[in-house]
């Protein structure tokens, strides 16, 4: 018997195409789903790749397939030719309305680039069990996606509170890459 997904489908490549008409084919359903199901998906793939893997190569899959999606997710939905301002406040927006979280910017340096940011009521981590440990690494890589689609420019993104280590925000620092 053939596999048929070991072959090179459109859906092994991702492509914001891809992604579908939701409304028309979740029509009784609609476009929302708890969050449990999202969790569920996310950690159970993580403890996947992690027990094949290993938990770094684990971790750089998840932030390479946040920053897939941070790249698409900005070049789809945000307007890219706007002001910083108008582009935090825009990225804020949708990201409370798709209700991934709720952004606020704590600091901005125009000069390097370099910015901290909180994240609220997250939908990674929030609620999760203290384990005193950082566990965004898939947000890592969605938002230096979404900085590198609007500035051009490479960011490293570094969590460095989450719910999971006691805190109440996610928090992120980012600095441009050399």
């Amino acid at each position: 018997m053939e596999n048929i997904f070991a072959q090179k489908s459109p859906h092994n490549t991702f492509s914001w195409e891809n992604l579908g008409d939701i409304k028309e084919g979740r029509g009784d359903l609609g476009e929302e789903m708890p969050v449990l199901v999202y969790r569920l998906m996310q950690y159970t793939m993580l403890d996947v790749l992690t027990k094949a893997h290993g938990s770094d190569l684990a971790n750089e899959y998840f932030r390479q397939a946040g920053f897939l999606a941070g790249t698409e997710f900005a070049r789809n939905t945000l307007d890219l030719g706007v002001d910083f301002d108008a582009f935090v406040a825009n990225l804020q927006h949708s990201l409370q309305e798709l209700k991934i979280g709720i952004l606020r910017m704590e600091a901005f340096d125009s000069s390097t680039g370099s910015l901290v940011l909180t994240v609220g009521q997250d939908l990674d981590c929030s609620g999760l069990p203290v384990t005193n440990e950082t566990v965004c690494i898939y947000d890592e890589g969605f938002i230096s996606g979404i900085l590198e689609a609007y500035t051009g420019k490479k960011y490293d993104v570094k969590e460095i509170d989450c719910w999971a280590n006691g805190d109440r925000v996610c928090r992120f620092n980012g600095v441009v890459a050399d």
